[in-house]
């Protein structure tokens, strides 16, 4: 038993360690969306689908469903570290209720404006998130036109 005692001990102490450095690198804001993300998973039957793989091997995925050109829902899924978490936590909570066009029109600095500063290593985050956003949006014209096409011919 008393084994069980020091080891938990030891694992709340490294925690504690880790809370107090990433609470003196990162916001807040940041530490809450990448401990506790909205939106993670992915949509059944997406209207379209985003998959980007960033220069730091994060690779981050984006599922919107788009409703009259409204996006209706949205999820994500990341292998990546902690702030590109939070981004994409961010960024799907940005566009919902969005237009297309308007989702068209957010870039890293609104994801930034929510977290607050990242440092500089992680600045890379915000910008995979949008692109990948980009890439849904891409992909939701790409399957729009297609469809178009086919109802006409």
């Amino acid at each position: 038993m008393s084994e069980n005692n020091e080891f938990d001990d030891l694992i709340q102490e490294i925690e504690g360690k880790i809370q107090k450095d990433e609470s003196e690198i990162y916001t807040e804001r940041t530490r809450e969306e990448a401990y506790n993300p909205k939106n993670v998973g992915e949509l059944k039957e997406p209207s379209a689908v985003g998959r980007i793989t960033g220069p730091c091997g994060d690779t981050v995925q984006i599922h919107l469903r788009i409703e009259s050109d409204t996006i209706t829902d949205t999820k994500f899924i990341t292998d990546g570290c902690g702030p590109s978490i939070a981004c994409g936590s961010v960024v799907t909570e940005l566009v919902k209720a969005k237009t297309v066009e308007e989702a068209e029109k957010l870039t890293e600095e609104d994801i930034l404006a929510v977290l607050g500063d990242l440092p500089d290593e992680n600045l890379h985050c915000p910008v995979l998130a949008i692109n990948t956003l980009k890439a849904a949006l891409d992909d939701y014209r790409k399957t729009r036109s297609l469809r178009n096409q086919s109802i006409s011919e």
